[in-house]
């Protein structure tokens, strides 16, 4: 089987390709390293003692992304390249509808006309809007909250009508929420320039003294220690559903959340992190973020019957993951 894999030199892509077995499986990777380094090629190579045929092409590119569906006869896409910052799409609209958008509908044309069987798409909770958890599956999701959720909900959109109009080409959309941790053998991660946007990052940079202290945004919520509740999920973990996506295909649309099914809080994932690594993560509590909600986590009921997958790493293993991968990072 041919897979294409674009971003899949990025955080979850590149541990997604570690998970597809390479005996059964030829994986072609795109990947314009605008969210990713190249060294992540040789990392991966290295873990799985494997070659890849990797092509930085950007997949707004129609042209280049053609070559690569002319020369390979592709079964699958695996579609992870896009930006992904709340706050820049926030600043920049323009840039990620341009940037998602395209390259999605890219994609969907030449699955079209070079027949690919399966369009598996790295999507997100952010979909949901402001919907109340646990957050269930639904076809119709509300207005997301900031252009780059509202990227991922288009994307979908189009998605699900090319699917509609076009009976052999099977969709699945998989709604990510809260993706952390790294690969155990701590050589790949989440690499994050400057503040990053996401927790558990922050608490790394804090804890290697890159940052001064950790900003919590708001501490009264009405949630057990007032601190945000969110679904984290391990990216092995992550990476192993998108496999159980390919295994286990169904025919036409079909939408699936990827979390654990329960809520971490701020504070517990910092003592969390202090307790397994032996550290200290000075923080200060600071205001609430506008549109921040209390509580999201994920129903995850359909993705354990359908695709017989379920998490099973735990906050501890997702906490000395990132310590891990942070250590060893330059």
């Amino acid at each position: 089987m041919n897979i294409l894999v674009t971003g899949g030199l990025g955080y979850i892509g590149s541990h997604t390709i570690l998970e597809l077995d390479s005996t059964k499986n030829q994986v072609i990777i795109v990947d314009n390293l605008a969210n990713s380094k190249i060294d992540v090629l040789k990392i991966i190579q290295q873990i799985s003692s494997q070659k890849y045929d990797f092509y930085k092409y950007d997949v707004t590119d129609y042209y280049l992304i053609e070559s690569l569906f002319m020369k390979y006869k592709f079964d699958t896409i695996m579609h992870f390249a896009g930006f992904k910052a709340v706050g820049e799409s926030v600043q920049k609209p323009l840039t990620y509808y341009k940037n998602n958008l395209l390259g999605t509908i890219i994609l969907s044309e030449l699955a079209i006309k070079y027949g690919v069987e399966h369009f598996i798409f790295s999507s997100s909770a952010t979909v949901y809007g402001d919907q109340q958890s646990p957050l269930f599956e639904t076809l119709d999701p509300k207005k997301t909250t900031n252009p780059y959720g509202e990227t991922k909900a288009m994307s979908e959109r189009i998605l699900i009508d090319t699917a509609i109009a076009n009976p052999g080409l099977n969709v699945t959309l998989l709604r990510y929420f809260n993706p952390v941790g790294a690969h155990n053998s701590g050589l790949i991660g989440e690499n994050s320039n400057g503040t990053p946007n996401n927790l558990v990052p922050y608490i790394t940079k804090v804890a290697k003294g890159e940052l001064k202290e950790l900003s919590i945004f708001g501490n009264d919520y009405d949630t057990e220690d007032g601190t945000g509740v969110r679904d984290y999920i391990h990216v092995v973990d992550l990476a192993k559903a998108h496999v159980a996506a390919m295994e286990h295909m169904k025919s036409g649309v079909n939408i699936y959340n990827l979390g654990t099914g329960k809520g971490i809080s701020v504070l517990e994932m910092v003592h969390a992190f202090e307790k397994i690594n032996a550290l200290k993560v000075p923080f200060k509590v600071v205001g609430r973020r506008p549109g921040d909600l209390a509580v999201v986590y994920a129903d995850v009921s359909k993705a354990k019957k359908e695709l017989q997958w379920e998490a099973k790493l735990t906050l501890e293993d997702m906490v000395r993951d990132a310590w891990n991968f942070e250590k060893n990072s330059l």
